[in-house]
């Protein structure tokens, strides 16, 4: 068995009926590529194949009411892809508004704990859904993928997609791999208690570290060299308590386009990202009269895996960037976002890679249910939000993928929306395009459409000023 790290759990501590903590992605499949034709039969033995050499598909969380530590991975005995491989057909006329529509509905819904945390929906009759241009796909399905962040960050999200997916649409299954194996309540408990009292041993090389921190900070803050700080971001629409309901959109961009904004302003990949993201929300916000003179302030999660010798899935630490969604002039805001991101990334850089997964590590499950109480109350007694939504920028392979043999055309990751930042947008790059998937709170935000239509708008406002 494996224990989760303190990050890993705590998606599973934070999680509540208005608060489902899993992570999505809708895939776009080609299948005239699966070799001797489609069928949900043949694509769910090829699953079942794929999953026999992933243990990740196949483990369960266990738990002891002694366990004095986080829970554990074990190995589900009662697997069967059946109960969470799902089949579904897109009603008429299947275009991007039906798969929005049933995404948004099936993000919403909760995973069952007492299984391994994952599901797959194929979406079936869809029409127009892909295309930017309106134009009738056949052979195309849709794929909604859900996996709870406690067993996934971005990072390895999108790894254990690749993973299911080869480069050939005929390519064989990889050997079968073992998985963790079983472990009894006394087992569970005992090796909790071991974990727990060790755990002061480990806080007194954190709190040093902390310190190192915090003291690094107040010099940076005094050359203005620090990120944009927690709980100085503007309160909008979006950043309040959220419901149990989901919403999504989507859209897809040419990665060129965004290369060659990049080389001619001499700026990073993620900052045209940052600047796409923000001209959508500045048009947004405008459009509704609700503009705040101050800029808003997005939480970019930043993967440590490389810098990182801790256990867990989510390797992943924080940096908080200003979008300058104050600034009228779209290439000024790039320069300016760009700026700020150095300064973001130079002081991201100086925290320790492990400081996040290491104060997650003491904290127990009342700790952070407590902790989210006070923090949903006070969203409803207007106080300022520690951000205003999450912006995530996730690198895929740029060569043709292929998922039980259908050609992956498009990937749209959703991640998770919280009290308080109600909107989350991530993009994953993949064969030469740039996948957007929106998410929000219909209660918050009704229509994601003029949203995500806006990033290619943004896009043409940047490429016009290379030209």
């Amino acid at each position: 068995m494996q224990r989760l790290s303190g990050l890993d759990a705590s998606f599973l501590y934070l999680e509540t009926a208005a608060q489902p903590l899993h992570v999505c992605s809708i895939l776009e499949l080609d299948t005239s590529t699966m070799p001797g034709g489609y069928t949900f039969d043949k694509l769910r033995d090829g699953l079942t194949q794929r999953i026999k050499a992933m243990p990740e598909f196949r483990e369960k969380i266990a738990d002891s009411r002694f366990n004095l530590d986080h829970p554990v991975w074990v190995e589900d005995k009662d697997f069967d892809v059946d109960r969470h491989l799902h089949r579904i057909g897109l009603p008429s006329p299947g275009g991007r508004k039906e798969l929005a529509d049933i995404c948004g509905h099936l993000a919403s819904l909760p995973l069952d704990r007492s299984r391994p945390l994952w599901e797959m929906w194929v979406i079936e009759n869809v029409g127009d859904a892909p295309g930017r241009d309106g134009a009738h796909e056949d052979g195309r399905i849709a794929v909604l993928t859900k996996v709870h962040h406690a067993s996934v960050d971005g990072v390895t999200g999108a790894n254990l997609l690749s993973q299911l997916c080869s480069m050939e649409p005929d390519a064989p299954p990889p050997d079968p791999v073992e998985g963790p194996g079983q472990g009894s309540g006394l087992e569970i408990a005992v090796g909790g208690a071991v974990k727990f009292a060790t755990r002061p041993l480990r806080l007194v090389n954190v709190v040093p570290t902390t310190l190192t921190t915090v003291i690094d900070t107040l010099k940076r803050a005094r050359s203005g060299m620090t990120m944009a700080p927690p709980f100085a971001a503007p309160r909008t629409a979006f950043n309040t308590n959220v419901t149990g309901h989901r919403n999504v959109a989507f859209t897809q961009l040419d990665l060129e386009d965004i290369k060659t904004v990049k080389n001619h302003f001499d700026v990073k990949v993620n900052d045209v990202v940052m600047a796409l993201v923000s001209g959508v929300l500045r048009r947004f916000l405008l459009d509704r009269g609700e503009l705040p003179e101050s800029s808003l302030v997005a939480m970019v999660p930043v993967s440590v895996h490389d810098r990182s010798d801790r256990p867990g899935r989510n390797q992943v630490s924080g940096m908080f960037s200003r979008l300058e969604t104050n600034i009228d002039d779209p290439v000024e805001r790039l320069k300016s976002i760009a700026e700020a991101n150095s300064v973001a990334k130079q002081h991201s850089s100086a925290i320790a890679a492990t400081l996040l997964q290491d104060w997650t590590q003491f904290a127990a499950p009342a700790v952070f249910g407590a902790a989210m109480r006070v923090y949903a109350n006070s969203r409803l007694s207007g106080a300022r939000p520690v951000h205003n939504l999450v912006v995530s920028n996730v690198p895929g392979p740029q060569v043709p993928l292929y998922l039980l043999g259908c050609e992956v055309k498009a990937m749209y990751p959703l991640g998770p929306i919280f009290h308080g930042s109600g909107l989350n947008m991530t993009v994953m790059s993949l064969s030469g395009k740039l996948d957007v998937g929106i998410v929000s709170c219909p209660e918050l935000l009704p229509d994601l459409w003029d949203m995500a239509d806006d990033f290619d708008v943004a896009l043409q406002e940047l490429l016009a000023a290379t030209r």
